[in-house]
């Protein structure tokens, strides 16, 4: 097994069965099976709703795998995929306050989320794999407004860096740390850890 392949078989195991094949994935256990209600439960005030985290990671993806990597439109901007999610932010939420959080997870169609979040985990490309991110594409990614608050910290921290550990670091790690948080969510909302 190269590389590429643990990326992908790792990238299998964050997204749903309808994406990566694997009725065990992480997802799977986190976010399968819930109620739109238990979808929207914020257990605490210091805790995000499993929606938004849901949004959070898949806005993520979104935004650097397709426009930073992959130099393609994000897919919320295609097939009218911002209208049928209900939100209109921009960005994935870095920064948030808690009230913007609540919105957000008061707002969100979670339908759409859950379909939003599969085609997001489609979309990645071999060739999104290779070289440097450029200065440009994290630019242009900016300009659409996905950094939100962090805008200028993040254009600052990413060109230059390998596009290999981009990859893995959003559509791996950042997925993995939200979805250890979303057993927290589901523990303190009552209903069980999921993973």
């Amino acid at each position: 097994m190269d590389v590429r392949d643990m990326f992908l078989d790792q990238h299998a195991a964050m997204h749903s069965a309808a994406v990566g094949g694997n009725k065990m994935s992480a997802s799977e256990r986190t976010f399968a099976s819930l109620s739109d209600e238990q979808m929207r439960v914020r257990p605490r005030e210091d805790l995000n709703s499993l929606a938004w985290l849901m949004w959070h990671i898949a806005r993520a993806e979104d935004i650097f795998i397709n426009t930073i990597l992959g130099a393609r439109t994000q897919l919320l901007d295609d097939e009218g995929w911002a209208k049928r999610l209900a939100v209109t932010r921009r960005d994935f939420g870095i920064g948030m306050t808690s009230a913007e959080v609540t919105e957000v997870t008061r707002q969100i169609e979670l339908g759409a989320l859950r379909e939003y979040r599969d085609a997001v985990g489609r979309r990645f490309r071999p060739q999104d794999w290779e070289g440097t991110v450029a200065v440009d594409a994290v630019q242009r990614a900016a300009d659409q407004g996905a950094f939100g608050v962090r805008t200028e910290q993040i254009v600052k921290a990413f060109p230059g860096r390998p596009r290999s550990a981009m990859l893995s670091g959003i559509a791996l790690f950042h997925s993995a740390g939200h979805i250890g948080e979303a057993a927290t969510v589901r523990t303190a909302g009552g209903f069980g850890t999921g993973v």
